[in-house]
């Protein structure tokens, strides 16, 4: 459960840029204004349905094998991969790091059988492609609209009108955020309790496992990702309030329909698609398809590269036996890691700053 909420964590600010990137680049909020309304609306968010934790619970992998061990090697995979994506600033989905991370992990310990392929078929992989595209679409034809009223109008009082209309499309996708990313962590906390003997009879997520998990992904998004959110507020597009507006308000209604539907939907993949759909509308040019090309290989690689890492957390847990020993022998090992990384980059930041001066 602590790795899980620590998941949480990670997911919260490797996802910060998906709900406030586009208000900061437009200069709609400063960026400690924009990510506290993000913190706190996704808390709020986390309330709002239970219908993903339930797909999370049930319908990637079966539940009547999955071991505590099983859980955990599922959530080093997510965090391994959210820490590297962050690393190299790259939006990549944190949802599909989790089950990636859950059904490499599940594989490994009880092979094929244990996978629900209808369901990551249903629930993951159809969603993946129909999300981003849709976003981009409706994103690309809001801001067709938009321009076609305020074009003749004066730059200046638009832009302000759409600012201010930013922090309603902002503060609407945090609570979506929040809806759909901390009922994931409620699922997998609630799958390791069913596993553990803790819960019995029909699904239901405990008042506490809610209220931790919107606590954990409200304080990480409060820390900021600030390196996704130069990526995904600058990088892709130049972006005007309008199209930050256009693009924020498509993500919203895509991402609240996902999660009413149960889907765990990937908020990056959403809120791309509609960043890119925004510019796209404006001129083809405008987006830079290099650094698009990047994000998407990035969403390629996620679900397989977190299952080999699950796959190998579970396998080198399993090692020491199905007590604590081999979860703690890995939470060691990851935690040495990303430290070691961490300090290095401590290290090389005065030396760079030096040669920057010289």
């Amino acid at each position: 459960m602590a790795t899980a909420l620590a998941f949480d964590f990670t997911n919260g600010f490797h996802d910060t840029a998906n709900a406030i990137a586009t208000s900061i680049s437009t200069r709609a909020m400063s960026p400690r204004a924009a990510v506290l309304m993000s913190a706190v609306l996704n808390f709020a968010g986390a309330f709002v349905s239970l219908a993903v934790a339930a797909t999370v619970a049930k319908g990637i992998v079966q539940a009547d094998v999955v071991t505590p061990t099983i859980v955990f090697g599922g959530l080093i995979g997510a965090i391994a991969w959210n820490l590297a994506t962050w690393w190299f600033g790259l939006p990549s989905s944190s949802s599909h790091a989790l089950i990636g991370g859950m059904v490499g992990s599940a594989f490994v310990a009880a092979g094929p059988s244990a996978i629900l392929g209808s369901g990551i078929l249903e629930k993951v992989i159809l969603p993946a492609l129909i999300a981003p595209t849709l976003a981009f679409a409706v994103a690309g034809l809001a801001i067709l609209i938009i321009y076609r009223i305020v074009g003749r109008l004066r730059p200046g009082p638009v832009n302000r009108g759409y600012r201010l209309g930013q922090l309603v499309t902002g503060g609407l996708f945090s609570l979506a955020h929040g809806t759909n990313d901390a009922q994931k962590t409620m699922g997998i906390i609630t799958l390791a309790l069913i596993a553990h003997g803790d819960l019995s009879g029909d699904f239901h997520v405990p008042t506490w496992v809610v209220i931790s998990s919107a606590t954990a992904i409200s304080l990480g998004t409060y820390s900021g990702g600030w390196r996704i959110i130069r990526t995904m507020g600058s990088r892709i597009i130049k972006m005007d309030p309008a199209q930050g507006f256009a693009a924020q308000g498509a993500g919203s209604a895509v991402v609240l329909t996902a999660s009413h539907l149960g889907f765990p939907l990937s908020t990056t993949h959403v809120i791309s698609g509609g960043v890119m759909g925004a510019g796209a509308a404006k001129r083809l040019s405008a987006v830079r398809w290099g650094v698009a090309g990047n994000i998407a290989l990035a969403w390629v690689l996620t679900l397989p590269c977190s299952a080999v890492i699950g796959g190998a957390a579970y396998g080198l847990s399993a090692i020491f036996g199905d007590e604590s020993l081999g979860v703690i022998v890995v939470l060691l090992l990851v935690i040495g890691l990303i430290a070691a990384a961490f300090g290095s980059r401590l290290r090389r930041g005065p030396a760079l700053t030096a040669a920057a001066e010289a």
